[in-house]
């Protein structure tokens, strides 16, 4: 390059695109993965009663006495709830056992070899930035350098060593952008159906049926479950993501009976963005998808706290891993 304002330009636009790159690879590997919070550990009490009594009704009972109060709505393939032999605990919902990090991690995508890092609900958000500026960063790369490329194919360049490096260039960021493309895509089709990579492979199964939608809340609605309500954070690396990650507003197509049932005799059915969400979590979130006027009603709750999770006689335990 000869012109300097041309100089000027493509540095700046390189170095903020490589800064955000590395802002967010740094935020994807050195976030730790969130666990589930102590409300879903069996007590002491309870692994030993389940530990003591053989596979059966005993045990689901004490399964059942466990989950009564917990906010979740997903079960296993048999019906059974979710339960972790290796961390003792209740699953929350979208929460996974990782085999390589050997622990259950809240609202579980993958455990990604390129960042040596589980992605689940505590850096899906850096991971998805991640993979948006390294693209950005290889499509800069591959552009600036193209016109000198096509000169090289063309003896247009002096003859000086730097004929290999600019071919080179060009074809690294040009092979990368192809692939990043490709999944970053995905994972953006993930984010508008509200689903992780787990999900789409093993749908999730509520009481009453499979549902693959069942999480997904319309595409706005999904995009701030992820990025938050406030969009000056959205292309930051900075955490912003809705929730506590152990429970999720969901689109139920019948109320779960093992779950407190909503006021009035609503009906959970999701029509047009009319969500009537489940009940009350554990903790309050701050977000305006778990606290506007059709979610997390706990009208009539403590009426039904003394019959949730006692009258389903399905329910087996299960180990799932």
């Amino acid at each position: 390059m000869t012109n300097i304002g041309e100089k000027v330009v493509c540095l700046v636009a390189y170095h903020i695109f490589f800064m955000l790159f590395v802002w967010s690879y740094w935020k994807t590997i050195f976030t730790l993965p969130m666990n589930p919070s102590k409300e879903f550990h069996l007590s002491y009490s309870d692994k030993e009663s389940l530990e003591r009594e053989p596979r059966g009704e005993s045990q689901q009972e004490v399964l059942r006495r466990a989950a009564k109060d917990l906010p979740i709505y997903t079960r296993t393939m048999s019906g059974a709830i979710r339960y972790c032999d290796r961390c003792h605990l209740v699953k929350p919902d979208r929460c996974h056992h990782c085999s390589v990090c050997d622990k259950c991690i809240l609202k579980m995508d993958h455990h990604c070899p390129w960042v040596n890092n589980c992605v689940g609900f505590s850096n899906y958000k850096f991971f998805l930035l991640f993979l948006a500026y390294s693209l950005l960063y290889c499509l800069f790369i591959a552009a600036t350098d193209l016109q000198y490329f096509i000169k090289f194919w063309t003896n247009g360049l002096p003859d000086t060593q730097a004929k290999f490096h600019i071919m080179f260039l060009f074809f690294a960021a040009a092979m990368f952008s192809v692939s990043l493309s490709s999944l970053f895509g995905y994972h953006c089709w993930l984010v508008s159906k509200n689903k992780s990579t787990l999900e789409v492979f093993r749908a999730p199964i509520f009481h009453h049926r499979t549902d693959k939608n069942g999480f997904s809340l319309g595409f706005s609605k999904n995009l701030r479950q992820v990025f938050g309500d406030e969009k000056k954070y959205w292309l930051l690396p900075v955490f912003s993501s809705l929730g506590d990650g152990c429970s999720f507003p969901t689109c139920l197509v019948n109320q779960d009976p093992e779950q407190a049932s909503t006021p009035g005799g609503l009906n959970s059915t999701c029509k047009n963005e009319n969500h009537l969400f489940p009940a009350k979590p554990l903790r309050d979130s701050q977000s305006h998808l778990l606290t506007d006027t059709h979610s997390w009603l706990d009208i009539g709750a403590k009426a039904e706290k003394s019959k949730v999770g006692m009258s389903n006689p399905a329910l087996t335990m299960e180990n799932e891993t």
